[in-house]
Protein backbone atom coordinates (compact mmCIF):
# COMPACT_ATOMS: atom_id res chain seq x y z
CA UNK A 1 0.00 0.00 0.00
CA UNK A 2 1.08 3.60 -0.80
CA UNK A 3 2.67 5.10 2.06
CA UNK A 4 0.39 8.08 1.16
CA UNK A 5 -2.41 5.77 1.56
CA UNK A 6 -1.08 5.01 5.06
CA UNK A 7 -0.92 8.30 6.40
CA UNK A 8 -4.25 8.92 5.08
CA UNK A 9 -6.02 5.72 6.60
CA UNK A 10 -4.23 6.74 10.08
CA UNK A 11 -5.05 10.41 9.91
CA UNK A 12 -8.95 9.81 9.42
CA UNK A 13 -8.60 7.16 12.25
CA UNK A 14 -7.31 9.71 14.97
CA UNK A 15 -9.78 12.28 13.61
CA UNK A 16 -12.74 9.65 13.48
CA UNK A 17 -12.00 8.64 17.20
CA UNK A 18 -11.63 12.42 17.97
CA UNK A 19 -15.11 13.05 16.82
CA UNK A 20 -16.63 10.54 18.52
CA UNK A 21 -14.95 11.55 22.17
CA UNK A 22 -15.76 15.29 21.30
CA UNK A 23 -19.66 14.24 20.72
CA UNK A 24 -19.52 11.95 23.68
CA UNK A 25 -17.91 14.63 25.82
CA UNK A 26 -20.22 17.47 24.39
CA UNK A 27 -23.27 15.98 25.52
CA UNK A 28 -24.82 16.66 28.81
CA UNK A 29 -25.17 12.91 30.34
CA UNK A 30 -21.27 11.94 30.10
CA UNK A 31 -19.86 15.85 30.54
CA UNK A 32 -19.63 18.00 33.55
CA UNK A 33 -23.01 18.96 34.03
CA UNK A 34 -25.90 19.37 36.92
CA UNK A 35 -28.16 16.29 36.79
CA UNK A 36 -29.94 13.63 38.60
CA UNK A 37 -30.87 10.01 38.35
CA UNK A 38 -34.69 10.29 39.35
CA UNK A 39 -35.92 7.22 40.63
CA UNK A 40 -39.61 6.77 41.29
CA UNK A 41 -41.96 4.86 43.45
CA UNK A 42 -45.28 5.26 44.12
CA UNK A 43 -47.40 5.31 47.25
CA UNK A 44 -50.21 2.74 46.42
CA UNK A 45 -52.89 3.63 49.03
CA UNK A 46 -56.92 4.56 48.34
CA UNK A 47 -57.71 5.78 51.59
CA UNK A 48 -55.62 6.97 54.41
CA UNK A 49 -56.95 5.08 57.67
CA UNK A 50 -57.80 7.73 60.80
CA UNK A 51 -58.91 5.49 62.95
CA UNK A 52 -61.70 3.27 60.97
CA UNK A 53 -59.22 0.49 60.20
CA UNK A 54 -60.55 -0.70 56.80
CA UNK A 55 -58.14 -2.96 56.12
CA UNK A 56 -57.90 -4.34 59.10
CA UNK A 57 -61.52 -5.21 59.32
CA UNK A 58 -62.26 -6.01 55.23
CA UNK A 59 -65.21 -7.58 54.55
CA UNK A 60 -64.66 -9.39 51.26
CA UNK A 61 -68.00 -10.98 50.77
CA UNK A 62 -69.97 -7.52 51.76
CA UNK A 63 -67.98 -5.38 49.10
CA UNK A 64 -67.33 -8.42 46.46
CA UNK A 65 -63.23 -7.49 46.49
CA UNK A 66 -60.70 -7.50 48.20
CA UNK A 67 -58.95 -4.42 50.38
CA UNK A 68 -55.80 -4.36 47.57
CA UNK A 69 -58.19 -4.33 44.35
CA UNK A 70 -59.04 -1.08 45.03
CA UNK A 71 -55.44 0.48 45.23
CA UNK A 72 -54.91 2.80 42.43
CA UNK A 73 -52.10 1.27 39.46
CA UNK A 74 -48.78 2.67 38.19
CA UNK A 75 -49.20 6.05 36.32
CA UNK A 76 -48.04 5.80 32.82
CA UNK A 77 -45.79 9.33 33.13
CA UNK A 78 -44.31 11.88 34.92
CA UNK A 79 -43.86 15.39 35.09
CA UNK A 80 -40.98 17.22 36.60
CA UNK A 81 -41.38 21.29 37.16
CA UNK A 82 -38.07 22.85 37.53
CA UNK A 83 -38.32 26.22 39.58
CA UNK A 84 -35.84 29.20 39.89
CA UNK A 85 -36.03 32.67 40.66
CA UNK A 86 -35.98 33.70 37.09
CA UNK A 87 -38.99 31.00 36.10
CA UNK A 88 -39.65 27.85 35.87
CA UNK A 89 -39.88 25.20 33.36
CA UNK A 90 -41.57 21.42 32.88
CA UNK A 91 -40.60 18.09 31.29
CA UNK A 92 -41.76 14.98 31.05
CA UNK A 93 -39.79 11.50 32.15
CA UNK A 94 -40.64 7.65 32.38
CA UNK A 95 -42.83 6.74 35.27
CA UNK A 96 -39.83 5.23 36.97
CA UNK A 97 -37.90 7.80 36.49
CA UNK A 98 -34.75 8.64 34.30
CA UNK A 99 -31.27 10.74 34.16
CA UNK A 100 -32.69 14.34 34.46
CA UNK A 101 -30.99 17.41 33.34
CA UNK A 102 -30.95 20.25 36.18
CA UNK A 103 -29.80 23.78 37.07
CA UNK A 104 -26.57 24.81 39.04
CA UNK A 105 -27.67 26.30 41.93
CA UNK A 106 -30.62 26.54 44.12
CA UNK A 107 -34.29 25.10 42.58
CA UNK A 108 -37.23 23.56 44.07
CA UNK A 109 -38.77 20.35 42.23
CA UNK A 110 -42.51 19.49 41.97
CA UNK A 111 -43.19 15.89 40.19
CA UNK A 112 -46.71 14.73 39.36
CA UNK A 113 -48.37 12.22 37.00
CA UNK A 114 -49.25 13.52 33.45
CA UNK A 115 -51.56 10.92 32.32
CA UNK A 116 -54.10 12.29 33.42
CA UNK A 117 -57.59 13.34 31.33
CA UNK A 118 -59.75 15.08 33.36
CA UNK A 119 -57.39 17.05 35.78
CA UNK A 120 -56.77 20.36 34.98
CA UNK A 121 -53.41 22.28 36.09
CA UNK A 122 -53.60 26.23 37.22
CA UNK A 123 -51.40 28.78 38.72
CA UNK A 124 -48.10 26.78 37.76
CA UNK A 125 -45.82 29.54 37.84
CA UNK A 126 -45.41 29.17 41.00
CA UNK A 127 -44.59 26.29 43.62
CA UNK A 128 -46.54 27.78 46.25
CA UNK A 129 -49.89 27.93 44.06
CA UNK A 130 -49.75 25.14 41.99
CA UNK A 131 -53.11 23.67 42.07
CA UNK A 132 -54.94 20.76 40.24
CA UNK A 133 -58.58 20.21 39.53
CA UNK A 134 -60.98 19.04 37.81
CA UNK A 135 -63.68 20.08 34.93
CA UNK A 136 -66.69 21.47 35.81
CA UNK A 137 -69.76 19.87 34.23
CA UNK A 138 -73.71 20.52 33.99
CA UNK A 139 -75.63 17.66 34.68
CA UNK A 140 -79.52 17.59 33.98
CA UNK A 141 -82.58 14.84 34.78
CA UNK A 142 -86.49 14.88 34.27
CA UNK A 143 -88.43 12.86 36.78
CA UNK A 144 -91.32 11.59 34.68
CA UNK A 145 -93.27 14.11 33.59
CA UNK A 146 -91.94 16.81 35.95
CA UNK A 147 -90.02 19.69 35.14
CA UNK A 148 -85.58 19.40 34.90
CA UNK A 149 -83.91 19.84 37.42
CA UNK A 150 -80.38 21.10 37.06
CA UNK A 151 -77.43 20.06 39.08
CA UNK A 152 -73.81 21.98 38.87
CA UNK A 153 -70.61 19.78 39.81
CA UNK A 154 -67.72 18.78 38.68
CA UNK A 155 -66.26 15.30 37.24
CA UNK A 156 -64.29 12.62 39.80
CA UNK A 157 -60.74 13.90 39.14
CA UNK A 158 -58.13 11.44 37.90
CA UNK A 159 -55.55 9.32 39.90
CA UNK A 160 -53.21 11.77 40.93
CA UNK A 161 -50.19 11.46 42.61
CA UNK A 162 -47.65 14.31 43.84
CA UNK A 163 -44.07 14.65 45.36
CA UNK A 164 -42.10 18.19 46.26
CA UNK A 165 -38.50 18.99 46.82
CA UNK A 166 -38.52 22.54 48.74
CA UNK A 167 -34.98 23.45 48.05
CA UNK A 168 -32.01 21.63 45.72
CA UNK A 169 -28.58 22.41 44.97
CA UNK A 170 -27.29 21.49 41.74
CA UNK A 171 -23.11 20.71 41.09
CA UNK A 172 -21.68 20.53 37.88
CA UNK A 173 -19.63 17.70 37.69
CA UNK A 174 -19.71 13.95 35.89
CA UNK A 175 -21.66 11.81 37.90
CA UNK A 176 -25.32 12.20 38.11
CA UNK A 177 -26.72 12.79 41.96
CA UNK A 178 -29.04 10.21 42.94
CA UNK A 179 -32.89 11.35 43.80
CA UNK A 180 -35.10 9.34 44.97
CA UNK A 181 -38.84 10.37 44.76
CA UNK A 182 -41.64 8.74 46.42
CA UNK A 183 -45.16 9.80 44.90
CA UNK A 184 -47.36 10.09 47.53
CA UNK A 185 -51.37 9.99 46.34
CA UNK A 186 -52.97 13.47 45.91
CA UNK A 187 -56.43 11.31 44.89
CA UNK A 188 -58.49 8.98 47.09
CA UNK A 189 -61.18 6.87 46.46
CA UNK A 190 -64.06 6.44 48.67
CA UNK A 191 -66.70 3.11 47.71
CA UNK A 192 -70.07 4.15 48.67
CA UNK A 193 -72.57 1.53 49.81
CA UNK A 194 -76.23 2.55 49.22
CA UNK A 195 -78.02 -0.52 51.34
CA UNK A 196 -81.65 -1.29 49.41
CA UNK A 197 -84.49 -2.45 51.97
CA UNK A 198 -86.97 -3.09 49.39
CA UNK A 199 -87.25 -3.18 45.36
CA UNK A 200 -84.03 -3.81 44.69
CA UNK A 201 -84.93 -6.23 41.71
CA UNK A 202 -86.51 -3.37 39.91
CA UNK A 203 -82.84 -1.56 39.60
CA UNK A 204 -81.31 -1.62 36.62
CA UNK A 205 -78.33 1.25 36.84
CA UNK A 206 -77.46 3.85 38.80
CA UNK A 207 -75.24 7.36 39.51
CA UNK A 208 -75.44 9.50 42.07
CA UNK A 209 -73.74 12.60 43.67
CA UNK A 210 -71.39 13.46 46.82
CA UNK A 211 -71.67 16.94 48.07
CA UNK A 212 -69.18 19.22 49.91
CA UNK A 213 -65.90 17.76 48.50
CA UNK A 214 -63.22 19.62 48.08
CA UNK A 215 -62.53 21.09 44.48
CA UNK A 216 -58.66 20.82 44.11
CA UNK A 217 -55.22 20.41 45.59
CA UNK A 218 -52.43 22.08 46.25
CA UNK A 219 -49.36 20.53 44.38
CA UNK A 220 -46.42 21.36 46.82
CA UNK A 221 -48.26 20.23 49.90
CA UNK A 222 -51.52 17.91 49.47
CA UNK A 223 -53.48 20.73 51.36
CA UNK A 224 -56.94 20.47 49.24
CA UNK A 225 -58.41 23.65 48.66
CA UNK A 226 -60.89 25.21 50.77
CA UNK A 227 -63.74 25.24 48.22
CA UNK A 228 -65.91 22.63 48.07
CA UNK A 229 -68.64 21.28 45.41
CA UNK A 230 -70.60 17.91 43.93
CA UNK A 231 -69.01 15.13 42.67
CA UNK A 232 -70.75 13.75 39.86
CA UNK A 233 -70.61 9.94 39.43
CA UNK A 234 -72.05 7.99 36.41
CA UNK A 235 -73.39 4.49 35.64
CA UNK A 236 -69.47 3.75 35.21
CA UNK A 237 -68.69 4.09 38.60
CA UNK A 238 -72.05 2.35 40.08
CA UNK A 239 -72.57 -1.54 40.75
CA UNK A 240 -76.08 -3.15 41.16
CA UNK A 241 -75.04 -5.77 43.98
CA UNK A 242 -77.29 -8.02 46.04
CA UNK A 243 -77.53 -5.88 48.66
CA UNK A 244 -77.97 -2.03 46.62
CA UNK A 245 -75.65 -0.26 44.61
CA UNK A 246 -72.53 0.26 45.41
CA UNK A 247 -70.52 3.63 43.55
CA UNK A 248 -66.17 3.66 44.21
CA UNK A 249 -65.78 7.18 43.46
CA UNK A 250 -62.34 9.26 43.34
CA UNK A 251 -62.01 12.29 45.51
CA UNK A 252 -59.62 15.13 46.41
CA UNK A 253 -60.94 14.19 50.03
CA UNK A 254 -62.47 16.93 52.00
CA UNK A 255 -61.65 20.93 51.76
CA UNK A 256 -59.07 22.86 53.78
CA UNK A 257 -57.78 19.34 54.77
CA UNK A 258 -53.25 19.41 55.71
CA UNK A 259 -51.72 16.48 54.32
CA UNK A 260 -50.09 15.99 57.78
CA UNK A 261 -51.30 16.74 61.37
CA UNK A 262 -55.01 16.07 60.87
CA UNK A 263 -56.63 16.80 64.13
CA UNK A 264 -59.98 15.79 63.76
CA UNK A 265 -61.99 19.14 63.91
CA UNK A 266 -61.56 19.97 59.95
CA UNK A 267 -65.09 18.86 58.85
CA UNK A 268 -66.31 20.60 62.16
CA UNK A 269 -69.22 22.92 61.01
CA UNK A 270 -69.39 21.25 57.35
CA UNK A 271 -71.98 19.05 55.50
CA UNK A 272 -71.20 16.31 53.57
CA UNK A 273 -74.16 14.75 51.65
CA UNK A 274 -75.30 11.84 48.85
CA UNK A 275 -77.46 12.04 46.00
CA UNK A 276 -78.69 8.19 44.62
CA UNK A 277 -80.35 8.02 41.13
CA UNK A 278 -81.82 5.13 39.96
CA UNK A 279 -82.77 4.10 36.27
CA UNK A 280 -85.69 0.94 36.83
CA UNK A 281 -85.87 -1.68 34.79
CA UNK A 282 -88.97 -0.34 32.76
CA UNK A 283 -87.60 2.74 32.31
CA UNK A 284 -88.65 4.72 34.82
CA UNK A 285 -86.31 6.75 37.22
CA UNK A 286 -86.18 7.90 40.58
CA UNK A 287 -84.00 10.22 42.43
CA UNK A 288 -83.50 10.03 45.88
CA UNK A 289 -83.77 12.82 48.94
CA UNK A 290 -79.72 13.52 50.27
CA UNK A 291 -78.63 11.41 52.82
CA UNK A 292 -76.53 13.08 55.47
CA UNK A 293 -73.19 11.85 55.92
CA UNK A 294 -71.14 14.22 57.35
CA UNK A 295 -70.13 12.25 60.33
CA UNK A 296 -68.98 9.47 58.12
CA UNK A 297 -66.38 12.31 56.33
CA UNK A 298 -65.06 13.61 59.58
CA UNK A 299 -63.88 10.13 60.15
CA UNK A 300 -62.97 9.54 56.53
CA UNK A 301 -61.42 12.46 54.89
CA UNK A 302 -59.17 11.44 52.57
CA UNK A 303 -60.91 8.04 51.09
CA UNK A 304 -62.57 5.10 52.75
CA UNK A 305 -66.37 3.58 52.89
CA UNK A 306 -69.09 5.81 53.18
CA UNK A 307 -72.62 3.05 54.20
CA UNK A 308 -76.06 4.85 53.57
CA UNK A 309 -79.08 2.43 54.15
CA UNK A 310 -83.03 2.90 53.88
CA UNK A 311 -83.45 2.71 49.95
CA UNK A 312 -86.37 1.11 48.38
CA UNK A 313 -88.80 0.88 45.17
CA UNK A 314 -92.33 0.52 45.38
CA UNK A 315 -94.27 -1.94 43.58
CA UNK A 316 -96.01 0.42 42.17
CA UNK A 317 -93.09 2.49 41.13
CA UNK A 318 -90.97 -0.35 39.83
CA UNK A 319 -94.21 -1.66 37.65
CA UNK A 320 -95.64 1.87 36.32
CA UNK A 321 -94.86 2.82 33.11
CA UNK A 322 -91.40 4.67 31.81
CA UNK A 323 -93.14 8.40 31.85
CA UNK A 324 -92.57 8.80 28.09
CA UNK A 325 -89.20 8.61 28.36
CA UNK A 326 -87.01 7.07 25.21
CA UNK A 327 -84.50 4.82 27.33
CA UNK A 328 -82.54 4.43 24.95
CA UNK A 329 -80.98 8.24 24.81
CA UNK A 330 -77.32 7.83 26.42
CA UNK A 331 -79.41 4.76 28.42
CA UNK A 332 -80.98 7.24 30.94
CA UNK A 333 -83.69 8.73 28.63
CA UNK A 334 -84.24 12.40 29.37
CA UNK A 335 -80.67 12.50 31.13
CA UNK A 336 -77.47 14.79 29.67
CA UNK A 337 -74.21 15.77 31.15
CA UNK A 338 -72.56 19.08 29.40
CA UNK A 339 -69.43 19.32 30.30
CA UNK A 340 -68.21 23.39 31.47
CA UNK A 341 -65.34 25.08 31.13
CA UNK A 342 -63.66 25.98 34.01
CA UNK A 343 -64.68 28.99 35.69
Amino acid sequence: MDITCVALLILFSISLSSCRKELCYNHWEHSMSVKADVEATYMAEWEIDYGQHWEDNWDSGRFGSEYDDHRPASPDGLRIVIYREDGYEERNIEAEGETVQLYEGGQSLLFYNNDTEYLVFDNMHSSATAVATTRTRTRFSLSGTESSTETRGYNPPDMLYGYYIDSWQGERKLEADYMPVEMSPLVYTYLIEFEFTDGLEYVEKARGELDGMATGVYLNSGTTSGESGVILFDTESCTVTDRGVLAEVKSFGIPGFPYEDYDGTRADGREYSLVLEVELRNGATKRFEPVDVSSQLEQNPRGGVILATGYEVTDEEGNAGGGGFDVDVDGWGDYEDIPLPIG
